[in-house]
């Protein structure tokens, strides 16, 4: 496994070892003890699994109780994955990291709690799959306006007219009334 690291040190991508021939291919997607190896000690307690269709786009979410570290990765597809620095006493705190996932590229993303998450689907369809830290829990959680001018995140889009968004992301808060409550 390779670890490659962002601009924001606790993001990581981390690309797995894979073994090709004429059959086609194997990888670990995950496996406890290279992560230790690599720093990231978490326990994972779910699995979650997202199809999405081109120009969606999900998020920016975070928790504000029972935060998610979150190990992303693409099965179908391709997204831009972006994670934002919500850790108030962070040196990087309000900045953003992305990264293409795909089918292709194998690589995953680590991003641990304390960071809102979203991505934008760039293939007809996509298949994102991420082991979680701790457990959904929809009554903690909260969303960041994912065109935030503060944050500025370049999601890769020339228009937002073909954007498929869900209301409770049309309606989000922006970056400014972002809190931990």
């Amino acid at each position: 496994m390779n670890v490659i690291e962002t601009k924001i040190a606790d993001v990581k991508i981390i690309e797995p070892k894979i073994f090709e021939d004429e059959r086609g291919f194997f990888m670990e997607t995950w496996n406890e003890r290279d992560l230790y190896d690599v720093g990231i000690d978490v326990n994972f307690v779910q699995d979650n699994h997202s199809r999405s269709v081109k120009n969606t786009l999900r998020g920016l979410h975070y928790q504000v109780k029972q935060p998610q570290g979150k190990l992303v990765r693409v099965s179908r597809g391709e997204v831009f994955d972006v994670a934002v620095d919500l850790r108030p006493d962070s040196a990087t705190f309000g900045q953003w990291v992305g990264e293409y996932l795909s089918e292709f590229n194998c690589r995953m993303l680590w991003i641990p709690h304390g960071f809102a998450h979203g991505f934008i689907v760039k293939s007809d369809m996509a298949d994102l799959h991420y082991k979680c830290t701790d457990y959904y829990a929809p009554e903690y959680e909260r969303s960041i306006r994912w065109n935030d001018e503060v944050l500025s995140i370049n999601w890769g889009i020339n228009t937002q007219d073909d954007l498929l968004l869900s209301e409770k992301d049309k309606n989000a808060h922006g970056f400014e009334q972002f809190n931990l409550n």
